[in-house]
């Protein structure tokens, strides 16, 4: 029996992926996806433009984003599902995603700094040309430096330059996870921590922060990932069960700059189906978000 498949998790040029949201919906179309969601990093921008896309296919649209946030393990990541279109509802949202860009921008502007103090002649201007105006990124220095001829590919772009341990890393200035559901949760979203697993923190300490984060309006776990093993699901599972949050569940997708990561089915095994969906949405009835 064929599973109807939901893809929870997903980005678009409107930060660091690859698709348009049009050419993202589209997609999810062909893969025949019953639900799609865009997560955008840090942004709302390609929502309504998915939306409108979405409304002329059988596909259901959920508008999200997500955030980053420091941890003492490293980056944790929270996705906001169902966002409304409320202005005022979202104003404060979009205040701090004002200033989260701003501070991205900051960050790559010494990220094109110390390129060109390695020699590699590169602007920022150059790749928020290769954004389209949208939310620049590490991939879209990437790609740059894979047009100069410097490196062979964005792996090679991210393991020599850009990645944690390369010549021109620059750490992000990001918010505590506690701000990052405060702030997801105030707009009206179901906020779920995304990826779990891929936070580098022991399973005890990780039960701990969703603890403290349940107490600020943590609502769900991202067990179903396409970097998550069987154990890691396991895992996640457990711990929602134990502490009454839900489970959410998608890709990851960000076109040519993960290519190994297909939309609706990860690396290939990935399967999250429409009883996920339908459980969130009778928990959002439940609580009320339903109505926001």
């Amino acid at each position: 029996m064929n599973i109807i498949r939901i893809d929870l998790h997903t980005h678009s040029t409107a930060s660091d992926g690859t698709d348009s949201p049009t050419e993202l919906i589209r997609k999810a179309v062909q893969a025949k996806l019953a639900v799609l969601a865009l997560t955008d990093h840090d942004t709302l921008d390609g929502l309504a433009e998915a939306e409108q896309e979405a409304a002329k296919h059988e596909i259901i649209f959920v508008r999200g984003c997500e955030l980053s946030t420091a941890t003492e393990w490293g980056e944790a990541h929270f996705l906001g599902l169902w966002i409304p279109q409320n202005g005022a509802k979202t104003a404060p949202l979009e205040t701090a995603l004002t200033k989260v860009r701003e501070k991205r921008r900051e960050r790559n502007l010494r990220i094109a700094e110390r390129l060109r103090a390695l020699g590699i002649d590169v602007t920022y201007e150059e790749a928020a040309a290769l954004a389209g105006g949208r939310v620049v990124g590490r991939p879209h220095f990437a790609e740059l430096l894979c047009r100069l001829g410097v490196v062979e590919d964005r792996k090679e772009a991210f393991r020599r330059y850009l990645g944690r341990n390369g010549e021109a890393f620059v750490p992000r200035e990001l918010m505590s996870p506690e701000t990052a559901v405060a702030l997801l949760k105030s707009a009206g979203a179901l906020v779920s921590m995304a990826h779990p697993r891929l936070l580098r923190a022991p399973a005890e300490e990780l039960e701990r922060l969703v603890v403290r984060l349940k107490d600020v309006g943590l609502d769900a776990l991202e067990a179903y990932h396409s970097e998550h093993d069987a154990g890691d699901v396991r895992l996640c599972v457990d711990i929602a069960a134990r502490h009454e949050l839900q489970l959410t569940g998608g890709s990851d997708y960000h076109g040519e700059a993960k290519p190994k990561i297909d939309l609706g089915s990860g690396r290939g095994n990935l399967r999250v189906g429409m009883s996920v969906y339908e459980e969130l949405m009778a928990y959002r009835l439940k609580t009320g978000m339903a109505q926001a």
